[in-house]
């Protein structure tokens, strides 16, 4: 087995040569970065080609001729504290936070709790 595979790269280089290989129709779309930058992505004929690239720096750039799409808007981020009010009212909180400190308070009042 090793003598058959010895000088070749496994995975890297295909066997195989590229005659009579007929590749995908592709066209070449153009994007316009506003920082400046110019990209040239090569598609297939039947793509869709996205409105917006983004682009090496980060930006993302719009195809060139075509309309600069809506802004999505964005989604709000639930936190911890929007999840406990769907639950629990002010008032709720107050009255578990007095319970929750008497104890404390008592301890602090029979100086059994130490600085």
């Amino acid at each position: 087995m090793s003598e058959a595979l010895r000088g070749t790269r496994l995975g890297a280089t295909s066997l195989e040569n590229d005659r009579d290989v007929e590749f995908a129709p592709r066209m070449t779309v153009t994007y316009n970065c506003p920082a400046g930058h110019v990209i040239n992505m090569p598609f297939a004929v039947e793509a869709e080609v996205p409105v917006e690239w983004e682009c090496h720096c980060g930006e993302m750039a719009l195809l060139v001729d075509a309309v600069k799409p809506e802004p999505k808007p964005v989604k709000h981020v639930r936190t911890h504290w929007d999840m406990l009010l769907e639950r629990r009212t002010i008032a709720d909180l107050e009255e578990l936070l007095e319970e929750r400190l008497a104890p404390l308070e008592a301890d602090d009042d029979a100086g059994l709790r130490s600085a």
